[in-house]
């Protein structure tokens, strides 16, 4: 398990997701619906790690509006090694500008995650699920195609590390 930033989406946007989870979910292919005891909530993870102190992330972004709302426009699919499915939004300016910001405040704080989470590399993402079986690929793909796009606000965030049980909300 990992922790991860993470910025949630406005309630539309969310069930959305999560009916898309259900879809996935009835065609055989297993979602975030079942993660962690249905507390795993659609968002976009601004950086990951194998631990993340949740106060100590609060402490270095402190003064600094995490969760400010902005909005994000999820327009199409991708996978990750691993038969990993998400959904991307539109790497607008502002987005990538947030994250940025956020890295540039951890980094001053000594705080790091996974390479692939630092700005120039990171690809923005709402995971759909972490391992969709071959033979489900084109079925899983055909159903994200056919709920984009979704237009969604970001309305907060938290560091969320729930193999400890931990979340801590960032304003």
């Amino acid at each position: 398990m990992v922790a991860a930033l993470e910025l949630y989406l406005d309630p539309v946007a969310e069930k959305r997701i999560r009916t898309l989870w259900e879809a996935l979910a009835r065609e055989g292919v297993p979602s975030m619906r079942d993660l962690l005891k249905g507390r795993h909530r659609p968002h976009v993870s601004l950086i990951s790690a194998s631990r993340l102190d949740g106060p100590a992330v609060a402490q270095a972004l402190r003064g600094m509006e995490v969760a400010r709302p902005f909005e994000l426009r999820f327009d199409f699919v991708g996978q990750f090694l691993g038969r990993v499915l998400w959904l991307g939004p539109v790497p607008t300016t502002e987005l990538l500008a947030h994250h940025a910001a956020v890295h540039a405040r951890l980094t001053e704080a000594g705080i790091g995650g996974f390479e692939v989470y630092l700005p120039g590399r990171w690809v923005p993402h709402c995971t759909l699920s972490m391992r969709v079986p071959f033979p489900k690929l084109l079925d899983a793909i055909r159903l994200c195609m056919d709920v984009l796009p979704i237009e969604a606000t970001v309305v907060g965030a938290a560091v969320a590390d729930h193999a400890r049980d931990a979340v801590t909300p960032l304003r």
